[in-house]
């Protein structure tokens, strides 16, 4: 295949691709009917349907991918419980001292929930869901309470466990416990940055929020925290099950799974049909990702026997482009991706082509999957179609140009922060490096 018939062929790919999204097709059959299209562009003799049942059974039938559903419906059991109250009380009376009070809870609660959910939209619509009423009633501003919200929520991505750093792993064949490790100082980061910016905000508009509430006795403080205990405990034990190498990530999970039902069970919100809906929940969301991953696995295939990826390496490298101007233009490209098609999509359809330009600038693989991470965040939060407002658009009242507005602030955050690790590697290397020398 020539140049010119290279050309053409990415034009046609792209282009039915386009088509099938925008008419409302299913990412993950819009993915599979593409990876038809370019086998025929394969050399002869590949058989195409021979392709797509191999690639179909090895890509889905994983060890690794059966930490996925369990993750899943850990979060799915969680979200029926009382936890978003329990947290808002037991939170709320230690940060009546910090500038912006209890605008923080939107942080922490999305920190703590997204370590046991790994959906943005999950954590987003768990602490949203107590957080919003509670903040409004008590007088805080609707802008900082939702732009607060919108950011932090996306910590369901990037604090592990998460469902798309399993899937990111899976496509670019890392460690998924390596990910995890390598997610927790960026998030740390991220939580630092969005509470220093509530704290600066709050600093400059001081008649935006209410006057602090009465002091409480630190007994009374412990009291409000004690039903955080058993979420404290399930979230240390398969951290440190991962941390140090106890279990893998699929035995984690299943801990996970138990765990959640024995917090379920102890605040009485385990009932048959709160375990059905959860069960639907993780198996609705579990079978949408495979058939994703089915389908870009297959499209992966058969752009790799067109040749297309490695002609695009080829050509970018051409450019004689640093690793840094390389990060700068995969950062303008995917946040144009994120105002088009959600995280997971840009993850799926972008690894084939971007990871061998990525390995031959002499990225690891492991970095550039949280800096990959950091990009779906920021989709999550980038209209037209950011989930994390279309979830605060409904529970709020507001219009998504509102929502979008007040979590400008916080996407801002979120290229500092990409900034940052890019600069400085060893932020995102160093605990993978220390759980897994050598």
């Amino acid at each position: 295949m020539d140049a010119l018939s290279l050309i053409e062929v990415s034009g046609l790919i792209l282009g039915a691709l386009l088509f099938l999204l925008v008419g409302g097709v299913w990412i993950g059959i819009a993915l599979l009917v593409c990876g038809f299209v370019a086998m025929q562009f394969a050399p002869a003799g590949i058989q195409i349907g021979a392709a797509l049942a191999t690639n179909a059974w090895s890509g889905t039938a994983s060890w690794s991918l059966a930490a996925l559903p369990l993750f899943v419906w850990m979060g799915e059991i969680l979200y029926r419980t009382r936890l978003s109250d329990e947290m808002f009380r037991g939170l709320s009376p230690w940060l009546n001292w910090l500038p912006g009070r209890l605008i923080h809870v939107n942080v922490l609660g999305c920190g703590l929930f997204g370590a046991v959910s790994g959906s943005s939209a999950a954590t987003t619509a768990m602490v949203a869901k107590i957080t919003l009423p509670e903040l409004k009633k008590r007088g805080y501003d609707d802008m900082i309470s939702l732009g607060s919200l919108a950011g932090a929520g996306t910590l369901g991505f990037l604090v592990p466990p998460s469902i798309t750093m399993i899937v990111y792993a899976v496509a670019a064949n890392v460690s998924i416990i390596q990910m995890f490790i390598a997610g927790l100082i960026p998030a740390a980061i991220v939580m630092v940055l969005y509470m220093t910016a509530i704290v600066v905000w709050s600093l400059m508009n001081p008649d935006r929020s209410p006057p602090p509430a009465p002091k409480t006795s630190l007994a009374s403080k412990l009291r409000e925290s004690l039903n955080l205990i058993p979420l404290a405990l399930l979230i240390m034990t398969v951290f440190s099950a991962l941390l140090m190498g106890w279990a893998t990530a699929t035995e984690c999970a299943a801990w996970g799974v138990l765990g959640s039902l024995v917090i379920a069970a102890w605040q009485r919100a385990l009932t048959w049909k709160s375990f059905k809906e959860s069960v639907m929940g993780a198996t609705r969301m579990t079978a949408m990702i495979m058939l994703i991953l089915t389908g870009a696995g297959y499209m992966s295939i058969a752009m790799g026997y067109t040749g297309i990826p490695a002609a695009l390496a080829s050509w970018v490298d051409g450019f004689g482009l640093s690793p840094y101007a390389l990060i700068a233009v995969l950062t303008i490209m995917y946040i144009l991706l994120g105002c088009a098609i959600d995280g997971l999509s840009m993850i799926v359809l972008t690894t084939v082509v971007v990871l061998p330009m990525i390995q031959q600038a002499g990225f690891d693989l492991i970095w550039f999957g949280v800096f990959l991470v950091l990009m779906v965040e920021m989709a999550q939060i980038t209209p037209p179609v950011g989930f994390n407002l279309f979830v605060l658009q409904t529970m709020s009242g507001r219009d998504s140009l509102t929502v979008a507005r007040a979590a400008l602030p916080f996407f801002f955050l979120l290229v500092a922060t990409v900034a940052i690790i890019t600069v400085f590697p060893d932020i995102v290397m160093v605990l993978p490096r220390m759980a897994f020398p050598g």
